[in-house]
């Protein structure tokens, strides 16, 4: 049996982070890991979708921008299989990273699948064959989660999909019927219809982006009908039928039932936590009706010794607060100084076009909990970079509140909107004021200038609107 000081189960971003982590504070670690190193994240996910989107963005502007840019192109061909080679490219090389990472740190890795078998030890079935049991006085759960799937609507890789198969294949369908327009749909929408694909997005509820503020759901529909996306929204899938030429997908519209017939569908409404078959219920760890490990705010489960982190939690489910899991427990368990997360605060980020990027409170629920709230916006049509890049839809919305200047979310859409992210949640973080935004001096002209034109909209003192 060998012997741990911190165990991590799960190798994605929430998993290998906790465990660099552990070994960077001293403790003796190892990581479990039934399938990819880097997980569904570095893999499968955020990382080879992006280098997917990279292509879609060149491709919509080789075939649609030649008119505004200047440049013509006869007998365009476009290689989709091209591209998706080059994503795997770029996810390869991460995930050998990663595994550097493990070396450098010495962290010793199993790949295989395990199980608890008491509190503190687990028995591990090696995917190569074999058994090894390992110990541990700290044993962090870090699974992630896995594809929702729709009884009857079950996914067979090649008509129905889930974004795992989507990612992989290299065939580009002529038409899709994405179902759930949240970020996954979003993107892959993107993709496809840059590539000429026919798409048809539909939501079950009102709108689509419906976790984001309700204006940029707007923002971002009226973008995708330009680019003749068709979105259905308060749409309900009642069945998925496999057909000869594809699929036949029934819908519930607002107006009556309706049939839409596509080559492929791409299942995309949600996940759930990979939390069974761990063994959990034999050491009593607390498990809610939704399979979501329940933890407190230092990420340790009911159970003594027993921590979790990431997906599986369902606290949120983003690569970005796993690895911020990962070492907040990693710190718990060493007894070091660490801080606390407020989730409602954490950044969300959609990679679609445009892009949609947010945290915390919109204007609505603001409102509702009772503060006096003052919103600062600017729009990307009045912004110099903006406008020389040729993507001038969108905005920034700054939320506060009037009394106090408090900064209580902001909600933004346009271009590269992901990346302007960190200036307004460090800002949050660090309790500073628009005011303070605003009297920080921005370079120009670059996209981040919308950021002090909102802080400056958002104290009264508008400039450039």
């Amino acid at each position: 049996m060998a012997a741990y000081d911190v165990i991590v189960i799960g190798g994605g971003p929430g998993g290998y982070v906790a465990a660099i982590k552990s070994a960077q504070l001293g403790k003796k670690t190892a990581l479990v890991e039934k399938e990819w190193i880097g997980g569904v994240c570095l893999n499968i996910g955020c990382v080879p979708s992006k280098a997917l989107l990279k292509n879609a963005e060149v491709a919509h502007l080789l075939r649609e921008g030649g008119r505004e840019f200047g440049f013509k192109i006869e007998n365009l061909e476009l290689d989709f299989p091209a591209a998706v080679k080059r994503s795997r490219q770029v996810s390869n090389r991460l995930t050998r990273g990663v595994g550097f990472l493990m070396k450098k740190h010495k962290i010793d890795v199993f790949m295989g699948t395990a199980v608890f078998k008491d509190r503190s030890t687990l028995g591990v079935t090696l995917t190569e064959g074999g058994e090894e049991e390992l110990k541990a006085e700290n044993i962090i759960i870090a699974t992630g989660a896995s594809s929702m799937i729709i009884p009857g609507m079950e996914p067979d890789g090649e008509k129905v999909l889930t974004y795992k198969e989507a990612i992989l294949q290299e065939k580009l369908p002529k038409s899709v019927v994405i179902v759930g327009a949240g970020a996954i749909g979003l993107e892959f929408a993107t993709v496809w219809n840059a590539y000429g694909t026919e798409v048809t997005l539909v939501e079950m509820l009102p709108r689509i982006a419906p976790l984001e503020d309700e204006e940029a759901s707007k923002e971002v529909e009226k973008a995708f009908k330009k680019r003749k996306i068709t979105c259905l929204t308060g749409t309900r899938v009642e069945s998925i039928k496999k057909v000869k030429a594809g699929v036949q997908v029934t819908v519930t519209t607002p107006d009556g039932e309706q049939v839409l017939e596509a080559e492929q569908a791409l299942v995309a409404i949600g996940f759930r936590p990979n939390s069974k078959d761990l063994g959990l219920d034999k050491i009593g760890v607390s498990v809610d009706k939704r399979g979501m490990i329940e933890i407190d705010d230092r990420m340790q489960t009911n159970v003594p010794g027993v921590w979790a982190i990431g997906d599986v939690t369902g606290k949120l489910m983003l690569a970005h607060v796993a690895s911020a899991q990962g070492i907040i427990c990693a710190e718990n368990i060493a007894g070091e100084k660490t801080i606390t997360l407020n989730y409602e605060m954490m950044p969300h980020a959609t990679y679609c076009h445009p892009q949609i990027a947010s945290f915390g409170l919109t204007e609505a629920q603001a409102a509702e909990r009772g503060y006096d709230v003052k919103v600062g916006r600017f729009p990307f049509q009045a912004n110099g970079k903006a406008l020389g890049l040729g993507e001038s839809a969108g905005w920034v919305k700054l939320v506060t509140d009037t009394k106090y200047g408090e900064i209580l979310g902001a909600h933004m859409v346009g271009p590269e909107v992901t990346e302007l992210l960190p200036e307004l949640t460090l800002a949050q973080m660090m309790e500073m004021t628009p005011d303070e935004i605003a009297r920080n001096v921005h370079a120009h002209p670059t996209l981040s200038e919308t950021l002090m034109e909102a802080a400056h909209a958002a104290v009264g003192e508008a400039i450039h609107i």
